[in-house]
C-alpha cells in the first residue's frame, strides 16, 4: 500500500461534506428526538450530614484536629451503613416505597465532601418530590442507626434536602454537541478506511512515477447540463464545454509525442469495461476531423462493439464482415458521417474468433491500406482485461492510448496492461484519465458552453 498523502486525502474527503451534513443531521434530529421525547427526566436531590463527636458538635468549643481526623475516619464506616439493606429497608417501610433495597440503592449515592467528614447524600428519581423526601429519610435512619449502634448522637443533618426543579439529566445541549462530532468523525473514519483500501487510480501529481507512464490527456466528468444536452459526442455537439476543450488537448499532446514521425494510426483501449474508451475514441476522431484531418474510426472491439449507436448507424455489416470477405471492396463498408472529414468502419457481427481475426495477416494489411486513404485512422479496441484483441492491435499502431476512469479502475489492471503492451513492443502515448472529478482551476480552465456553439 502507497504512503497516504493527506492532502489527497482532504480532496478525497470533499466528495463525502454532503454525507458528512447529512449524517451530522440524522444523528442530531435522532438525539434530540430521545432526549425530548424517549428519554424520562430523573430528578436529583441532596443532603449532608456532618460527622463529629458529641461534645463537638454540642459545645461551645470548636473541634480540635483530633476530632477532625477520627470524624474522618467514621465516614467510610457510615457511608456502608447508609447503603446497607437494613437502612434502606427502613426507608422503604418508612415512606411506603413499592421497591427492593438493590432498586433503591441503585438510585442512592453517598460519599465523603472532598476530605471533610461531611455525608453527601444524593438520590435520584422520576418524581422530583420524592428524590427529597427519599433523602432526607435515609439521612434520619442513619442518625438513628448509629444512635443503636454505638449509642452516640454524633451526626448532624446540615441542610434538608429541597425539591429539585429540574431534571438532572437534562444533557441535551451536550448530547447534541457530541452526536454531531461522533457523526461526523465515523463518516471521515469510513472514508478514510475507504481511501486507505482504494487500489484505484486516481489523478494526482505523481500517478507518473506510481504508474510509471506519462499522462496524456484527462477528461472531465463534465456538468449534469453538459453530459444531457451534448450526449456522448460532446466534441461536435458542444464544442466549447470543459470536455470538448479537454479532447482538443489529448489531440495536441498526441500529435507533439509524434513530433518526429508520422501519426497515422491510433489505438484506444483500456483495462476493463465501463471506463470510457469508446467515448474518447469517438470524440478523438471529431476533434481530429475538426482539426481538417481526414479521419476514419475503427471499431475493433469485435465482442462488445458500440461505436455504430453512438453516431446511430447500421450495424449489419463492418469490420468483421470486411476481415471475412474481400479488402479489395473496403470502401463499400466505410460509413459517412455528418461530420466533417468524418467517417465509420463499425464492429459489424460479433464473431466467435475475434482474436483471431484481428492477428491475421489480412487485417495487417487492411491497417496499412486505410492509412494510405486517411490522415488518422482510430482503432476503439475491446478492453485489455483477460483479451488478447488490443494486444495484438497495439503492436501494428503508431500510438496506443489506455482509458482509465478517475477513482474506477484498480492500479494492478493498470499494471498489467502496461505489462501486456510492453511485451509486444506497443508504443504507449500513455494514459488517458476520463472522467475525473476536479473542477479546481488546478486541473481545468474555465470555459463556457452553450447548447447552440459549434
Amino acid at each position: 500500500m502507497e504512503e497516504i498523502n493527506i492532502g489527497d486525502f482532504f480532496k478525497y474527503l470533499k466528495r463525502y461534506i454532503i454525507t458528512v451534513v447529512v449524517v451530522v443531521a440524522v444523528a442530531v434530529v435522532g438525539i434530540l428526538a430521545y432526549d425530548t421525547s424517549i428519554k424520562k427526566p430523573v430528578y436529583q436531590a441532596q443532603t449532608t450530614v456532618l460527622i463529629a463527636k458529641t461534645d463537638a458538635i454540642e459545645g461551645s468549643s470548636a473541634a480540635n484536629i483530633n476530632d477532625v481526623n477520627v470524624s474522618q475516619k467514621l465516614v467510610a464506616t457510615y457511608s456502608e451503613i447508609a447503603k446497607s439493606e437494613l437502612v434502606l429497608n427502613k426507608v422503604i417501610e418508612n415512606l411506603g416505597l413499592h421497591s427492593t433495597a438493590k432498586e433503591l440503592g441503585g438510585s442512592v449515592t453517598i460519599k465523603p465532601v472532598n476530605d471533610t467528614s461531611i455525608l453527601a447524600i444524593s438520590v435520584k428519581n422520576l418524581d422530583a418530590k420524592l428524590s427529597a423526601v427519599i433523602a432526607n429519610e435515609i439521612a434520619s435512619v442513619l442518625t438513628e442507626q448509629i444512635k443503636i449502634f454505638y449509642g452516640t448522637d454524633n451526626t448532624t443533618q446540615l441542610s434538608l434536602a429541597a425539591t429539585p426543579e429540574s431534571p438532572a439529566n437534562n444533557t441535551t445541549s451536550r448530547d447534541i454537541v457530541l452526536a454531531a462530532i461522533i457523526a461526523a468523525l465515523a463518516v471521515v473514519g469510513v472514508a478514510f478506511l475507504k481511501y486507505y483500501l482504494d487500489d484505484t487510480v486516481k489523478y494526482n501529481e505523481d500517478i507518473e512515477k506510481t504508474i510509471g507512464m506519462p499522462v496524456t490527456g484527462r477528461i472531465s466528468k463534465g456538468e449534469v447540463k453538459t453530459r444531457k444536452v451534448g450526449g456522448e459526442l460532446i466534441a461536435e455537439n458542444l464544442p466549447k464545454a470543459i470536455v470538448s476543450e479537454n479532447i482538443k488537448s489529448l489531440r495536441t499532446n498526441l500529435q507533439f509525442t509524434a513530433v518526429d514521425k508520422d501519426l497515422e494510426t491510433i489505438l484506444v483501449t483500456s483495462t476493463n469495461a465501463s471506463e470510457g474508451k469508446s467515448f474518447v475514441a469517438a470524440n478523438l476522431a471529431i476533434s481530429f476531423a475538426q482539426a481538417d484531418k481526414r479521419v476514419l474510426l475503427v471499431d475493433c472491439d469485435l465482442r462488445k462493439g458500440r461505436v455504430h449507436r453512438l453516431f446511430n448507424l447500421s450495424n449489419s455489416r463492418g469490420l468483421s464482415n470486411l476481415l471475412a470477405g474481400d479488402l479489395r471492396i473496403f470502401s463499400k463498408y466505410i460509413n459517412p458521417t455528418k461530420i466533417k472529414n468524418l467517417s465509420i468502419i463499425t464492429c459489424g457481427t460479433y464473431p466467435p474468433n475475434p482474436s483471431e481475426l484481428l492477428a491475421s495477416k489480412k487485417n495487417k494489411d487492411l491497417v496499412k491500406l486505410l492509412s494510405n486513404y486517411f490522415d488518422i485512422v482510430i482503432f476503439d479496441g475491446a478492453p485489455i482485461g483477460g483479451l488478447a484483441d488490443s494486444v495484438i492491435l497495439s503492436s501494428i499502431m503508431d500510438e496506443t492510448l489506455i482509458v482509465v476512469r478517475d477513482g474506477f479502475t484498480k492500479k494492478a489492471d493498470l499494471l498489467a496492461a502496461r505489462d501486456s503492451l510492453n511485451k509486444v513492443n506497443a508504443n504507449i502515448a500513455g494514459v488517458v484519465f476520463n472522467m475525473v472529478n476536479r473542477t479546481s482551476s488546478k486541473y481545468y480552465s474555465t470555459y463556457y458552453y452553450s447548447s447552440d456553439s459549434k
